[in-house]
């Protein structure tokens, strides 16, 4: 009897441990591969050294030369998020980012700036449309963002991804190119090509830049921009462990001259990609730990325990059926010596 209790408690723990296996990889683990609403904000250094690049001081445009630090800050906007509605409402997140450009060989004096709001998918990170998104670069105005800007995807997959673009105003992709391991890490690498690109400048600025930096003969302009971007990106998470771009930019005139506006390589420094990967470390093991490892140890466990189950039981069953049980036979008549009835003889069954 008490083999066979013993049985039971341990398939019913068994199927128990199973089905938090399941919970854990259907419920749980897709509910962890997707951005928090209370994620913390992230910063990224890049730097570039010896660039040629524009700078614009109290209206004087001038051609400088030196060192470049740009700082990307991404942080989530509670309250624009709580007012998604429709399909965004639970899906998407609102994210505030800028950037900030300095010059570290002249006082750390401001280059170039902009900041952003726009909503993301919670689990592919890429934007999603959305009519309060704005982007100000010195005057704020509407836009409407495509593709991915500071995430890949939870899961990325080794293919193209489109990349946005803020100077030409659109996503490009981005081509898988190889594996490799970084700060212990393995890595996908993705490099964006944009070539021939024509950035987008207001008006105003556009004509400081012809009456200063070209000759009178140039009545208008256009900016051409070249970049190549390579991003490293921690599959799991999606998120950007190194990135690198190699930027240039001409402002080229309606009478054919040239000047360079920018021509920097900047490259993310160490303390950016060791930060980056411890992140993207931890947060790859929790998600492992919810999507793998504890499904198949609950699941393992549940079905060891669910199988020792039933063979305790079973085998409980075949001791019980298998030992006769023992009769004191027919006592109908009366005992002759004192005229009782005789007593029946043990009737429990040993097992």
């Amino acid at each position: 009897m008490r083999s066979r209790v013993l049985g039971t408690v341990l398939f019913g723990l068994g199927v128990l441990a199973i089905v938090f296996a399941a919970g854990l990889y259907f419920v749980v683990a897709p509910k962890a591969a997707q951005l928090p609403y209370d994620m913390e904000p992230t910063q990224s250094v890049a730097e570039a050294q010896n660039a040629t690049f524009l700078q614009v001081t109290s209206g004087e445009a001038k051609i400088n030369h030196g060192a470049l630090r740009s700082t990307v800050t991404v942080q989530p906007d509670a309250k624009e998020t709580a007012n998604l509605e429709g399909d965004l409402d639970g899906t998407a997140i609102v994210w505030l980012a800028g950037q900030d450009v300095v010059n570290t060989s002249l006082n750390s004096e401001r280059v170039s700036a902009y900041s952003t709001r726009l909503a993301v998918d919670r689990e592919t990170g890429a934007a999603v449309p959305w009519d309060g998104a704005w982007l100000d670069t010195g005057n704020q105005e509407k836009i409407d963002y495509s593709g991915h800007m500071y995430k890949f995807p939870f899961g990325t997959e080794k293919k193209a991804y489109p990349i946005y673009d803020r100077d030409i105003r659109e996503a490009q992709p981005a081509e898988f190119v190889k594996t490799e391991e970084i700060a212990g890490l393995e890595t996908y690498q993705f490099t964006q090509k944009i070539v021939d690109g024509r950035q987008q400048l207001d008006p105003t600025q556009l004509s400081l830049l012809v009456n200063q930096l070209l000759d009178p003969t140039a009545t208008t302009a256009e900016v051409v921009y070249n970049n190549t971007r390579t991003v490293w990106v921690e599959p799991v998470t999606g998120q950007f462990i190194r990135v690198s771009e190699e930027q240039s930019k001409e402002l080229v005139g309606n009478n054919g001259q040239r000047v360079t506006l920018l021509d920097a390589d900047f490259t993310y420094t160490e303390d950016t990609i060791e930060r980056s990967a411890a992140a993207a470390s931890d947060n790859r093991q929790k998600l492992q730990l919810v999507g793998l490892w504890g499904p198949l140890v609950l699941g393992l466990i549940g079905l060891i325990l669910a199988v020792v189950g039933i063979i305790i039981t079973v085998r409980s069953g075949r001791s019980a059926t298998g030992v006769p049980a023992q009769s004191g036979g027919d006592h109908d008549d009366l005992d002759e010596g004192d005229g009782k009835p005789a007593t029946a003889g043990s009737h429990r069954a040993e097992g």
